[in-house]
């Protein structure tokens, strides 16, 4: 990996930890768990920050985002609407013909063994995509 990816991923996980820490509340604590369980489901994650300070996930190519609103935590997927969810954890942006989002709301729980699978579901598409392109 080139010294300069390894300062933006270096740089874009302090971000990360910055804007949690600012959230101070329920959706601090929720992307961080959200945060821990992408990291445990792929260690090789890479973490940058783009689009106005949104905390974006990667593994050849965008995996999810992290969106903090008000009254909830949107985790959006890249390439959603081709991922297996036998669990049902897709519940918004459901139209959509690509992307499709997992909003969490205070005091809601995920199903950690599903997002995890989520997660490397999403990296497999991304890898497959990419090798395709070669």
């Amino acid at each position: 990996m080139a010294t300069s990816s390894v300062t933006d991923a270096a740089e874009g996980s302090k971000q990360i930890t910055a804007k949690i820490e600012a959230l101070a509340d329920w959706r601090g604590e929720t992307l961080a768990r959200i945060r821990q369980l992408i990291h445990d489901a792929d260690p090789q994650i890479e973490e940058a920050v783009k689009w106005r300070g949104t905390p974006v996930w990667e593994h050849d190519g965008g995996v999810c985002t992290g969106e903090t609103y008000k009254q909830v935590v949107k985790l959006t997927f890249f390439r959603g609407a081709t991922l297996p969810d036998p669990k049902k954890l897709f519940n918004a942006s459901l139209e959509g013909g690509t992307r499709r989002a997992i909003d969490i709301r205070e005091g809601e729980k995920i199903d950690e063994a599903a997002f995890k699978a989520l997660i490397r579901a999403a990296v497999a598409a991304n890898t497959a995509a990419k090798a395709g392109k070669k």
